[in-house]
């Protein structure tokens, strides 16, 4: 087997089927096996998958149904460990694949030996540059810099700017820090090393964690500019408490797990910053969400768009 592509999906059955539709056509010609791991949708995803992709038409694709959400790196360890592809590929279920995205991934890492995370130009739904596509190990210094402002102040700068990387040409392959969870595409070999994602973090931060290790290991973490469109946390409901205090606790264990040896002094503002910036995006987003239910009986759309 060529190829194992490992989705983990909750709530989100029509992105998903988008999701699948464009892995298999990106991918003819490629010997391929696709796990869908569901964290127990409420929305009928399991039932819905089995009718648009019967078994007999897909027989490569095999859906494992967790009865309990048990996070996303845990979920994806579970389709780890059914995998027998030369290399695997995490991708969300909110992507959507261009038609040379896979043949482009695999012929890199075929011809970079070296290579350890790969991942791709991701595409907002409006067309525009994800800039989280490609990002710099979060060290307490680049945390600080994006923290305070100073990454977004001099995004072209190697020294303040190195949480997202802008001074790299987006249309050129680049070597990195961190490889996005959204696409991450790993030679099997390098995870049997260097094992799968951390299941202590529950869900964001686990694949700066792998990134991490990969390159602990000795190998190289790469940005190959063929696209995707990525829609970005569509299951996720960005204003409740829960996704801020997931989002922020992921950011302390990173740090725990990986900079506890810089000592008191150091640990110590960096989890008071992220405990501030949690509480004020918490309430930035309460607010938010408050006028913006004032604004909706004002707001009438100029222009409406229907993309097929």
């Amino acid at each position: 087997m060529k190829l194992s592509v490992i989705i983990v999906s909750y709530n989100v059955k029509y992105y998903l089927q988008q999701c699948l539709e464009t892995l298999y056509r990106s991918a003819e010609g490629i010997d391929i096996e696709v796990f869908v791991v569901d964290n127990a949708s409420t929305d009928g995803t399991p039932e819905y998958l089995k009718k648009i992709f019967p078994k007999d038409n897909f027989p490569t694709l095999k859906l494992i149904e967790n009865l309990e959400n048990v996070g996303f790196g845990r979920a994806n360890n579970l389709g780890l460990r059914e995998s027998t592809g030369e290399y695997i590929l995490f991708i969300n279920p909110d992507t959507m694949v261009g038609e040379n995205c896979l043949t482009d991934c695999l012929d890199f890492l075929e011809h970079h030996p070296n290579a350890g995370g790969l991942g791709v130009r991701m595409l907002k739904p409006n067309g525009a540059f994800a800039p989280e596509s490609r990002r710099g190990m979060p060290t307490p210094f680049t945390s600080l810099c994006k923290i305070l402002g100073l990454s977004k102040m001099f995004p072209q700068s190697r020294v303040f700017g190195r949480y997202y990387m802008q001074y790299q040409d987006e249309w050129k392959e680049n070597a990195i820090d961190v490889v996005s969870g959204a696409f991450m595409m790993v030679p099997h070999v390098v995870l049997n090393k260097v094992g799968g994602f951390d299941e202590d973090f529950f869900m964001y931060g686990e694949d700066i964690d792998l990134s991490y290790r990969i390159q602990k290991a000795g190998y190289q973490n790469y940005y190959l500019p063929t696209p995707i469109l990525h829609y970005k946390g569509e299951s996720t409901e960005k204003s409740s408490y829960r996704y801020v205090y997931v989002f922020y606790e992921a950011m302390l264990i990173f740090f725990d797990k990986h900079y506890k040896h810089y000592g008191f002094m150091l640990s110590l503002p960096i989890k008071t910053a992220v405990f501030f910036l949690a509480m004020n995006a918490l309430l930035y987003k309460k607010i938010g969400s408050l006028f913006s239910h004032v604004r909706r009986y004002n707001y009438v759309p100029e222009k409406r768009f229907l993309f097929i």
